[in-house]
Order: structure tokens, then C-alpha cells, then sequence
């Protein structure tokens, strides 16, 4: 884990909540000059603190899609027989987000569908053809009542 200061956490906070945020808005914020907030940002991408910026979509003014949580067990006998599983899930664009869990679950997945008649078919064509997959169990989401993708930062 690297070690960050008072300033990167900051830094980082204000580029969560606002990736388009340029240096010299983000230095003014923190009453200090752009090189160093430059060079901080700089230093963070290198050494992967910062992995990526992204733009967030609103899923719900493009399309009319489903979110459907997935969680289920791994048919495996050896631990490393579930690369098999993550190099296949990896490839599905459906599927946003995927967990491997401790406990009586192996995964939890988040999946993104059109419709409730496309998921059916998404689960019978692609979900329940991964490999090593064994049981699954599928909940839909009602509502979305919290969806944030910034990370918090505990002392």
C-alpha cells in the first residue's frame, strides 16, 4: 500500500468527485501553487494510485435497462482452475462488476441488461455457459438508492 499525505487525500477527493477539475482549480482550492499539485497528480498516475479517469453515464437517460446482482458457487478443485472463470467474465461487457467472496458465496456480480426478456437470454446463453460455474442465484434491483464511486479515506 503507498503512503499518502494530508494533501494527495485532498488532491484526490476533489478528482473523485470531479475529474475534469484542471490543476490550476484544484491548486486554488487548496490555497497553493499549480507545479506542486502537478508533480502530486503526476507522481499519484505513476505510481497507481490514480488508475484511470472515466466519465459516469447516467444509465437511466440512455437506455431503460435492468441491474441484476448475481451470486452463486464455483464448480473448482484446484484454486487456480478459477482463472478459467475470470478470464471468461472478464470478456462480457454485461457484466460490470464481479467478487470473489468468502463465505457460503463464491461471486457476486453486477450485471447490466436491457430488458427482463434479455436477461433471460443473457443468462441462459452467456451466464450459465461460464466456466466452472455451478449454482447461481439472480436479484433484480428495485431502485438504486445509493451509487458512488468515490473511495473514502480512513487515518
Amino acid at each position: 500500500m503507498k503512503k499518502i499525505d494530508d494533501i494527495d487525500k485532498k488532491i484526490l477527493k476533489i478528482l473523485q468527485a470531479d475529474a475534469s477539475r484542471n490543476v490550476k482549480e484544484i491548486a486554488s482550492d487548496l490555497n497553493m501553487t499549480k507545479t506542486p499539485i502537478y508533480e502530486r497528480i503526476k507522481r499519484m498516475e505513476k505510481e497507481g494510485i490514480i488508475e484511470k479517469y472515466v466519465v459516469m453515464v447516467n444509465r437511466k437517460k440512455v437506455s431503460s435497462s435492468i441491474i441484476v446482482f448475481l451470486s452463486g458457487s464455483l464448480d473448482v478443485k484446484k484454486f487456480d482452475e478459477i482463472n478459467d472463470f475470470y478470464d471468461a467474465i472478464d470478456k462480457i461487457p454485461e457484466i460490470m462488476e464481479c467478487y470473489l467472496m468468502g463465505g457460503d458465496t463464491d461471486f457476486v456480480m453486477k450485471v447490466i441488461c436491457p430488458g427482463l426478456d434479455d436477461y433471460h437470454d443473457f443468462f441462459a446463453k452467456t451466464i450459465a455457459t461460464l466456466p466452472r460455474i455451478g449454482q447461481i442465484k439472480s436479484s433484480f434491483v428495485i431502485n438504486e438508492v445509493k451509487k458512488s464511486t468515490v473511495l473514502p479515506f480512513f487515518d
